[in-house]
Order: structure tokens, then sequence, then C-alpha cells
């Protein structure tokens, strides 16, 4: 058993968090918001007053927070100054790249071991302990935090040195927003040809056509397994994180000099659905907006 500060209990954070203190870790929780500290409290974690409070006697420390400016702020100014010397820092928010590598040196530098490890999986598999996660970091910094991942997830990959998770991260999301938005595209292209849309789900989900925005994410209420679309398109993976990855996604391709025009077009498109107000809709209802023929 080890003592495991959880700083972030938010839709991913809030499930994370209990399956290590169904682990058998003393899992001490902390979030601005005091519902979300109360949910942690009730499924197993010890309610802390602070992030300061939090990291002072942990093992290891956990982070899952929106955006890179909150964990900077977090890392500095809680963590750095109150965690016990040689803490194992693991950040688990998804940030750009450079971000995770100028957080991860300054920890490296006060004598903590840091490694960047966003996941992949949604609400539903942070819950379910599910999730996949990636890892940036040493070798040896990977399996000293493999055993405290593992209660999390399905999949624990080392992605390569401090950033790689960020990396693989982003990749992999604009794979997915890119997908998806085809993916809603050919349901709508079907219905508008007169085909039955589990028809053709039954036919796509088996031929080339098929992914994972399609097999297990179907975005058509009523078709293929349960999914956000048959709950109004609310839970799920909210469409303004979608719109956050694609646009660190874009910023990454920038600074290095990738060509990614499909990335930069479902970019454009969830910046439309997320400003007509549907930012908190699950990202596959964008199907909506495809269907009114906005342009």
């Amino acid at each position: 058993m080890a003592r495991i500060a959880f700083i972030g209990l938010g839709h991913m954070g809030g499930g994370m968090a209990p399956n290590l203190a169904k682990a058998g870790h003393d899992v001490r929780a902390f979030d601005l918001v005091p519902e979300a500290v109360q949910h942690a409290t009730d499924s197993g974690c010890t309610p802390a007053a602070s992030a300061a409070e939090a990291v002072g006697e942990a093992d290891v420390v956990i982070t899952m927070l929106p955006a890179a400016k909150h964990v900077r702020a977090v890392f500095h100014d809680d963590v750095a100054p109150n965690a016990k010397p040689g803490a194992l820092l693991i950040d688990c928010s998804t940030i750009d790249v450079q971000s995770a590598r100028d957080v991860g040196e300054e920890m490296k530098a006060k004598g903590f071991d840091f490694v960047d490890a966003p996941v992949s999986g949604g609400i539903a598999a942070a819950a379910a302990g599910t999730l996949a996660l990636m890892v940036g970091g040493t070798d040896e910094q990977f399996e000293r935090a493999r055993p405290f991942l593992e209660p999390m997830a399905k999949a624990v990959i080392h992605a390569g040195p401090l950033g790689s998770g960020q990396a693989a991260k982003i990749c992999n999301n604009m794979i997915l927003g890119a997908t998806m938005a085809a993916t809603v595209e050919g349901f709508v292209l079907a219905k508008k040809l007169g085909l039955d849309l589990q028809i053709f789900f039954d036919i796509s989900s088996k031929a080339s056509g098929q992914s994972w925005s399609m097999t297990t994410y179907c975005p058509v209420p009523g078709v293929g397994p349960e999914t956000p679309a048959d709950r109004d398109y609310e839970g799920g993976f909210a469409a303004a994180l979608m719109l956050k990855d694609l646009k660190l996604a874009e910023e990454a391709a920038q600074q290095v000099g990738a060509y990614t025009p499909m990335g930069a077009k479902a970019e454009e498109l969830y910046q439309r659905f997320v400003d007509a107000g549907s930012g908190n809709k699950d990202f596959s209802g964008l199907i909506r907006m495809i269907e009114s023929g906005q342009e």
C-alpha cells in the first residue's frame, strides 16, 4: 500500500481515484469543487483540504487537471514546496508537449521523478479502470509508475522519453476527431440515400469503413452498442475537450512543420459545433450539426 495524493476529481479523475483506493492504496483526494471531493470520499478516498495538504506525506502524486496553466501552477506552487523528497509525480492531464517537458525538468531539478501519463477511454473507462495510459519518462521512471497506473487501466504503455505520452495522446485524438467527423458524415449520407441505419451499421462495422468511432462509439441513437448518442449526447467526451485536443495537435503540427489537413478540418468543425453552444455535449453529437446541413 502507498499513500497517493490525487489532485483533480472531475469527470475523469473522479473515476480514476476510487480505483486506486479499491486497489488498497491510501488515496488523499483534492479538488476545488467540494461535491467532487465528497464523491471521491464516498468511493473510498480520504478528503484533503488543499492540494498542499494532499501531497504532504504522499509517496505518489497524481494530477488530472484541465490545462497546462493549471498543471504548471499546481506543480510549482503546491507540489514542489510540499511533497516529500523523492516522491513520484504523475501528471495524467492532456497538455502540450513542451509544458509537460518544462514541468518535468523543473521537478527533476528539485529531486522528484516525474512522468507524463495522459489517458484515453472516456468517463466510463475511467470509472471501470479500463483506460489506456501512454507514459513519457525514462525506463526506470516508467517501471516505478506502472504499479500505480495499472489499477486504473487496461493498458499502460511506455511511449518514450518525457513528453512522449502527450505526443501520443494528441496524435491519437487527432485521429479520433477526424474519424468521428467522417463517421457522422457517412451515417448522414446513408440516411439521405435511403439506407436503414442499423443495416448500414451492420455492414460498415464489418467492412473497411469500420473504426472505433463506428463499432464502439456509434454516433446514432439506437444503433450498435449503447453510447452517449442514446443519452441525448450527454456524458462521454465533451466536444469542448475534443476541440482542446485538436488545437493542441494543430499547434504541435505547426511547431514541427507537419501537414495535417484532416486534423485542421476536424478542428474547424468542432469549433463551429462548440461555438453553437454544444461544448458540453459528447463529441459524437457533431452529427446533429452535420444533419442540419450547416455550412
